[in-house]
């Protein structure tokens, strides 16, 4: 049972943080906060934007989408990491790695695709505002949202099947805190140039072709914005793309240093801090970044708190 999809591995180990015996606790601690957080200040955003009318609006809407697909990127890595910190052997099977593989991708994904969409709607509201209420309508919203995960589940069957094809002959031991393609292909045994050759050529172009419509968007948006007179008609028109502008640097910065290099180069320790960076530290950090600078939002989630209505930003 070694070619195919077939495989001798009936369960992998996943290393995680084990290096660190005597923090086991302290990271359980820490990492049980970031989860609560997470699906706190995500759920918060959500019933926000659904509770408030003055956040019925296109860029809203991308955002509540943007924080469930966070609670899911949370919801598919930290259970099993938390579970992990209190358990001596920390396995997972051979099916459930691969869903995990699945999942993970489909998310993230998505995500990539939303920060996208989220970029065209600010490029409209800027650079074509007298169009804005046509071309962002509501049915077009929700289809710009069905589409990002269409494409998203087509790409990621495509890794996960490419991911499956592979064998593991003996070694099973990953060091990572989730199951994902580069750790996998360290362990496989059968040649992985077919599924590297995919993640740059395929690969690259889902998550490249996103970040280069949010570069073209953000060149036109700065563009528009120079051409306003006012200092302070500038900066408050920026101030409505900038919260977005600081997830995708973050975001799509640690994608690229995990997946666009040459094999040679993975250092795993190093790539298991850049994964917690997008995977673990983004999702909690992305309601906090669009809060804090966005007094609408703030004024939604002091309603939801308080009970008060508070007036609206001018």
């Amino acid at each position: 049972m070694t070619s195919g999809n077939q495989s001798t591995t009936t369960y992998f180990i996943l290393l995680g943080f084990s290096d660190l015996p005597r923090f086991q606790l302290q990271l359980f601690a820490v990492f049980l906060l970031i989860f609560i957080v997470t699906l706190l200040g995500n759920l918060s955003i959500i019933l926000a934007v659904t509770g408030d009318s003055r956040l019925h609006s296109p860029m809203y809407f991308f955002l509540a989408n943007l924080s469930f697909v966070d609670i899911c990127l949370g919801l598919v890595t930290l259970p099993q990491m938390l579970a992990h910190f209190l358990m001596e052997k920390k396995s997972i099977s051979y099916g459930g790695c691969l869903s995990q593989v699945y999942f993970f991708l489909l998310f993230a994904n998505v995500e990539d695709f939303l920060l996208t969409v989220m970029a065209y709607d600010r490029y409209v509201a800027i650079c074509n505002p007298l169009r804005y209420p046509v071309v962002m309508r509501k049915t077009a919203c929700v289809q710009m949202v069905a589409g990002t995960w269409a494409a998203s589940t087509a790409n990621t069957i495509l890794h996960t099947a490419m991911t499956s094809r592979l064998s593991f002959c003996g070694a099973n031991e990953l060091n990572h805190f989730l199951c994902d393609m580069v750790p996998l292909f360290k362990l496989a045994c059968s040649d992985i140039s077919l599924n590297q050759l995919v993640i740059f050529t395929e690969g690259s172009a889902v998550v490249m072709s996103p970040f280069l419509i949010i570069v073209i968007s953000y060149i036109c948006i700065i563009n528009a914005i120079r051409k306003i007179p006012s200092s302070s008609g500038r900066y408050k028109t920026f101030s409505t793309c900038s919260s977005h502008l600081m997830v995708v640097s973050f975001y799509f910065g640690t994608i690229m240093f995990m997946y666009f290099r040459p094999s040679t180069s993975f250092a795993l320790t190093r790539d298991r801090v850049a994964s917690v960076m997008y995977t673990i530290l983004a999702p909690m950090l992305n309601p906090f970044i669009y809060s804090l600078r966005n007094s609408d939002v703030k004024g939604a989630l002091s309603k939801i708190l308080t009970g008060k209505e508070t007036s609206p930003s001018s």
